[in-house]
């Protein structure tokens, strides 16, 4: 019988577990690519739960679906008012007598752990405050695609500790690579989840300093969706951590330059490095699709 799993946060997953969803991505990729998806999801069904606006993570998860021979049904904010109209356990118990896997896209990382203690059918962090596992997955997915590896590199994230950085840290604590954050004090990662990550990850206040010799330079927006009340703030702590053409040179003409989206051009990042030659953050976006197809299969043991 297959065992229930979920995936709240990257370290749900051993290594080996990360390296057969890779595998299997790149055979999905491969298959559309030569116009040859399989219906691998035939007749299932994904509830998608979304309390903040999604570009890519609606349309990922629902081409997703469409293409694997399923179909997926979007349930905006109104719809279900995640713990205001009634409790994330019930509506797990409700969503899993008619679907096949549950995506929620939330504020508190404590709904989607709530939604999975409840529910008898996989549940998928879209996104939460805390972690953004599909995110790095498909990061990590394209960094294999460039580099072969992960083993070695060394990825420097310049900004904010956030739920991206939460997510790299897992990355970089199971799949063996170095990871160096530059935020400005104040503003670094969880405690508690940097105590777990282990020797892999080191923080600095200094950007220059991180991307010396980076193989990887990322960075997210500076004031995310909830924060807008420390926008401010935010602007005036972070203006010299904004990654530029000067920064990129720092790491060497090898360097891939990554975002996760949506980006604030002439913040957090320069038009001319994300749309330079270095830049792979379209790339990052669309394998957003086939790391995620691979996720739910996965999920469903239906490879």
């Amino acid at each position: 019988m297959h065992v229930k799993r979920d995936l709240l946060r990257l370290a749900d997953l051993t290594r080996a577990e990360s390296e057969a969803i890779f595998e299997l991505a790149a055979q999905l990729k491969a298959e559309l690519r030569v116009g040859r998806p399989r219906p691998l999801l035939l007749g299932r069904t994904l509830a998608m739960i979304f309390e903040k606006p999604s570009l890519r993570t609606r349309v990922t998860f629902e081409v997703g679906m469409v293409q694997l021979g399923g179909a997926a049904i979007h349930l905006a904010p109104g719809d279900i008012r995640l713990g205001e109209r009634e409790s994330a356990g019930d509506i797990a118990r409700n969503l899993e007598r008619w679907v096949d896997l549950v995506m929620a896209r939330t504020f508190r990382h404590q709904s989607v752990v709530d939604l999975a203690a409840g529910a008898r059918v996989p549940v998928i962090n879209g996104l939460s405050d805390l972690h953004h596992p599909c995110q790095v997955l498909s990061d990590c997915f394209t960094l294999l695609e460039r580099r072969g590896k992960l083993a070695g590199l060394r990825v420097a994230f310049v900004g904010d500790g956030n739920n991206v950085v939460h997510s790299w840290m897992d990355a970089a604590n199971r799949l063996g690579f170095e990871l160096v954050l530059a935020c400005p004090p104040g503003y670094e990662p969880d405690r508690q989840l940097l105590a777990e990550a282990g020797s892999c990850v080191r923080v600095t206040n200094d950007p220059a300093s991180a991307a010396r010799g980076a193989d990887v330079i990322y960075t997210d927006v500076w004031t995310s969706m909830g924060q807008e009340a420390e926008a401010k703030a935010r602007q005036q702590a972070f203006r010299p951590y904004q990654v530029n053409e000067r920064l990129v040179a720092l790491a060497g003409p090898g360097v891939l330059v990554m975002h996760c989206l949506p980006a604030h051009r002439g913040e957090e990042i320069t038009d001319a490095v994300i749309d330079g030659p270095q830049s792979v953050v379209f790339d990052q976006a669309e394998n957003r699709l086939h790391v995620q197809k691979a996720i739910m299969v996965w999920l469903l043991g239906a490879a």
